[in-house]
């Protein structure tokens, strides 16, 4: 039998792995082995918050070399990462200033100011994409405006794994999926907008034409000599999560669960009207088609609490919460409050205080409250996309290492009413994986890998069930989350 060995780099915005799968053509068996984890936080350099991208790069050697000494040689190499955030580099190729996250508080205020000169109708008829305080656009006109220093020595604009790439072969790229995620490129024609360009004050010249996903960026040498094709996948980890949702029918949305929830459709043609500008519907670009999704803030708050309350096993706190009662405090997830606090236990307290509403004081009454308040979230965006397809969602697949959580898998089944498919735990890494098996040949397109998966890589189902508490808490909780309270808005709007 023929065996292929697919390395896929899987890097959220709170982990990383190195994950080898193994492809066996004869049977389309998939098997994933985990090579190596590592934590991605935040560091604070020069005065911000930035990434650790010396830390990543030699983790991510360190399990290819790993592989190596195993006498293991790869088929091919592919990285996906989160997107928005990208890295400076000079004309001899050097990274310049720091790799600065979308959650530092640089771009306060240049959201607002672009709707205000810009237009926002404007803005989104030329890019399709939500409006995110922290988008692309709002970062390099924070650049243009705070550190001239550093736009004077920039050649080159690399997001997060094209970077990586370039570290790999020596070869640029600018991958389309990563690249939609910006606010920077044009919908109509798919490269760079000139207009938003001129506004962030950056020139066209650092930017490449976007391609799409499966090109081969150039050859990563292993210790050994081996010359491994590094393969542009789809880049941003939910485009390929998304290409690993098991979605057999067209009323069926997907819910891409991890630091951030990311909730959506597939569609070969953008939204762009003004309910889905409403709505702050974003279209990101897919591996075919359009991700028609929106951005809840996830289980980042979860992550931040048990940070803070050093909390260490997450399934003894989910069962904790489960005992806790329904919906006693609600909080909306998308507060611009939430993105990066000092505190995040302070933060959920004091936002239920200012409603009159009971303060959780535990873990499990937190946890609890976080839960209940993205179900409802989670019931309320299903809605907006129902709408706007003029046709009811009836089933909803739960992906990535938030569909391990079966209490809010449930939660979620009963605040919407609908059936809850949860798994693969690892689909950014099945995706990348499966983007890869295309290029080589080994599968024929998208539908093929979502088939593949299927097949070795079983779903959990959750029914609804009463959802009396959720019923009685829908406009409590609508209160909580208008518009100019909500993530899409700029804290300065």
């Amino acid at each position: 039998m023929s065996m292929r060995n697919i390395v896929a780099i899987d890097l959220g915005a709170s982990s990383g792995r190195v994950m080898l799968a193994q492809w066996t053509t004869e049977t389309q068996r998939l098997t994933l082995r985990e090579v190596r984890r590592f934590a991605n936080q935040r560091v604070r350099r020069a005065g911000y918050d930035s990434w650790d991208l010396e830390g990543l790069e030699q983790e991510i050697r360190q399990g290819l070399q790993q592989l190596d000494e195993e006498g293991i040689v790869p088929d091919s190499i592919g990285i996906d990462t989160w997107g928005v955030d990208l890295v400076l580099l000079d004309a001899d190729g050097q990274r310049v200033g720091e790799a600065v996250s979308y959650r530092d508080a640089r771009t306060d205020g240049q959201m607002a100011q672009a709707i205000n000169e810009l237009g926002k109708s404007n803005i989104y008829q030329r890019t399709g994409i939500q409006f995110l305080p922290f988008n692309t656009l709002y970062q390099l006109r924070a650049l243009h405006l705070q550190q001239p220093d550093w736009q004077a020595q920039v050649s080159h604009a690399l997001m997060i794994p094209d970077y990586l790439h370039y570290r790999l072969t020596g070869q640029l790229n600018w991958e389309y999926t990563n690249a939609t995620t910006t606010q920077l490129l044009n919908i109509t024609h798919g490269d760079w907008d000139d207009e938003l360009l001129a506004w962030a004050g950056v020139p066209a010249s650092w930017f490449g034409k976007p391609r799409a996903p499966g090109n081969t960026v150039g050859h990563w040498v292993s210790p050994r000599g081996h010359h491994i094709p590094v393969i542009a996948v789809a880049t941003h980890d939910t485009a390929s999560a998304v290409l690993a949702t098991p979605l057999m029918q067209d009323d069926a949305a997907y819910l891409s669960s991890g630091t951030w929830s990311l909730m959506g459709i597939e569609s070969l043609q953008p939204w762009l009207s003004p309910a889905a500008l409403d709505a702050n519907i974003t279209n990101e670009g897919g591996a075919e088609g359009y991700r028609v999704l929106k951005n809840i803030m996830g289980l980042w708050l979860l992550q931040r609490v048990c940070s803070e309350l050093h909390i260490s096993d997450l399934c003894a706190l989910i069962q904790q919460a489960a005992d806790e009662p329904a919906c006693v405090a609600l909080i909306n997830p998308n507060d611009n409050r939430f993105i990066n606090p000092a505190n995040m236990v302070q933060e959920i307290q004091d936002a239920c205080a200012e409603q009159q509403m009971p303060v959780p004081q535990t873990a499990a009454a937190l946890a609890r409250t976080i839960f209940d308040s993205l179900a409802l979230l989670y019931r309320q965006v299903m809605g907006e996309l129902g709408q706007l397809r003029a046709s009811p969602l009836r089933q909803l697949h739960v992906v990535g290492g938030g569909c391990q959580n079966p209490l809010l898998n449930q939660l979620c089944a009963d605040a919407c009413q609908l059936p809850v498919f949860a798994g693969p735990v690892e689909a950014s890494t099945l995706g990348n994986v499966g983007c890869q098996l295309i290029a080589l040949g080994e599968l024929r397109d998208v539908a093929d890998l979502r088939r593949c998966i299927s097949q070795n890589f079983p779903l959990e189902k959750f029914a609804p069930l009463n959802n009396s508490a959720f019923a009685a808490n829908l406009a409590r909780f609508a209160a909580l989350s208008q518009p100019a309270k909500e993530l899409a808005y700029d804290k300065a709007d």
